[in-house]
């Protein structure tokens, strides 16, 4: 697999891959983190790849991931304040949202998260509760639960990680 940043010709292919992951994590016990509201929506997909910091993940060519990535000191505004827990560094990290793989080739979210702790050797991460696939994804690379965060787009709070 590969990682390269997004194009607007991307995008098409990116929505179809959003649609296949909120029908996963429907089918698997987790309808609300994305679900009710189609997120990500159309014009964020854009403005991240205006901003350089959307990207997909190839196979022989084929687009079969997603995800947005940007690294600096307090890129997160909603990582500012964290409830029942701490960070564990204050050191600029880098940020991975939006992360989503269509289910044709196994291991896209890992080999993503990885690629992205290659750039930086710091990474935050959360997850809706109801997502079991991605915290036990995260518990297997090696993430911390550091605490919970809320997020703008609904009220649900969000489990957040974090590796140093």
């Amino acid at each position: 697999m590969q990682i390269r940043k997004s194009t607007p010709e991307d995008l098409e292919r990116m929505l179809e891959i959003y649609a296949c992951a909120r029908a996963f994590m429907a089918k698997t016990g987790n309808p609300r983190q994305w679900g009710p509201n189609q997120w990500p929506p159309r014009a964020l997909l854009e403005q991240d790849i205006r901003s350089g910091d959307s990207y997909v993940c190839e196979e022989n060519g084929r687009v079969v991931g997603t995800f947005y990535f940007v690294q600096g000191k307090d890129i997160e505004p909603t990582y500012a304040v964290i409830e029942d827990g701490a960070w564990l560094c204050d050191a600029p990290y880098g940020v991975v949202h939006r992360i989503a793989g269509d289910g044709s080739v196994k291991g896209i979210g890992s080999f993503c998260i990885a690629w992205a702790y290659d750039q930086c050797h710091h990474l935050r991460i959360d997850t809706h509760a109801d997502n079991r696939v991605m915290q036990g994804l995260l518990h297997k690379l090696g993430f911390t639960h550091c605490g919970t965060i809320y997020v703008h787009e609904d009220h649900d709070p969000r489990l957040a990680y974090e590796k140093v």
